[in-house]
């Protein structure tokens, strides 16, 4: 799977984790920064993320900032992206199989603790290996899902 993953200046060391977990598991990994702390505009990042997916480049994204809500608020601005705020790994599970989601966003605010730190990656770690291991049901979702499109594309037309 081709992989798109970004950040803003909060979510560097929690990218830089998940860029190597998501190779770790065999996909195809683009980065698109930032490359430090210096601090950056979520909405800049998540839209170089979002259009990829919404274009098809990439096949996912995955977007981290302090909550993740800014992240998930740009990123459903652009067509057929369905993004979600996800914090553990059953929600991940169900907005794949349910909703389809194609950006999963993430808390980047690690605790500054080592101590603190290690056992929040290994559990957002867990997050995106059942987020990118989890298939769409299809079914009955899809129906809704389709739904969720043709009400973009009504907004869009000015509907």
């Amino acid at each position: 799977m081709r992989i798109s993953i970004g950040s803003d200046h909060r979510g560097t060391e929690l990218k830089a984790a998940l860029v190597a977990c998501a190779k770790q598991l065999g996909h195809e990994v683009t980065d698109e920064g930032p490359c430090n702390t210096e601090p950056v505009d979520y909405p800049d990042i998540a839209a170089v993320a979002a259009k990829k997916v919404s274009t098809g480049n990439v096949d996912r994204g995955i977007l981290i900032c302090g909550t993740g809500i800014g992240m998930a608020i740009t990123a459903n601005k652009f067509p057929g992206v369905r993004a979600a705020v996800v914090a553990d790994e059953a929600t991940a599970r169900v907005c794949r199989q349910h909703n389809d989601t194609n950006v999963l966003c993430l808390n980047g605010d690690l605790p500054r603790e080592a101590a603190a730190a290690e056992p929040h990656v290994a559990r957002l770690k867990g997050v995106v290996k059942a987020w990118l291991e989890t298939p769409f049901e299809g079914g009955r979702h899809a129906r809704r899902v389709e739904k969720i499109g043709q009400y973009e594309k009504a907004a869009c037309a000015g509907k």
